[in-house]
């Protein structure tokens, strides 16, 4: 007689059915963009939302994404009325995805009244994809850095 169990490993040991999976990553595409799909609707004049830097005014200093409003999280509550138009989504960044700063950004943008997502990777996978940052030098790019981006510029493809 064989054993017709199936065993598994760590990876499908617990499983979403299909209809759970589509729910999450439906859900999960209201709450996340990426660099760039940001990029792109940037460099198209396309752009129907804007874009929050929530880092220090240092950090901002170093390199910000062009034509990006810095807002630093603590400053929301009072600043975001001034800065942001409440009827134009918001799409907030910190410095990577080790940080929670640009989560902490959306929920104050969020508890006020404002569309939100978060741009997955921040400023760190804008430079690493090789996006122009603006300093107060002026503009720089670096190239794309091959683990995280096509080196020749072109569409991941996905």
């Amino acid at each position: 007689m064989t054993n017709t169990a199936m065993t598994h490993t760590a990876v499908t040991a617990t499983l979403a059915t299909p209809a759970e999976a589509a729910a999450h990553f439906a859900a999960r595409l209201t709450f996340y963009t990426d660099v760039a799909d940001v990029h792109a609707a940037l460099a198209a004049g396309t752009a129907d939302f804007t874009v929050v830097d929530c880092r220090s005014t240092a950090a901002w200093d170093q390199g910000h994404v062009p034509g990006a409003v810095h807002l630093p999280t603590a400053q929301i509550p009072q600043l975001a009325g001034a800065f942001l138009d409440a009827a134009v989504p918001v799409v907030v960044h910190c410095w990577g995805p080790g940080c929670d700063g640009a989560a902490r950004a959306a929920l104050a943008l969020a508890r006020r009244g404002y569309q939100v997502k978060e741009m997955l990777g921040g400023i760190e996978y804008w430079i690493r994809e090789g996006y122009e940052v603006e300093t107060w030098q002026g503009r720089t790019q670096s190239a794309p850095d091959p683990l995280t981006a096509p080196v020749d510029g072109a569409d991941c493809g996905c």
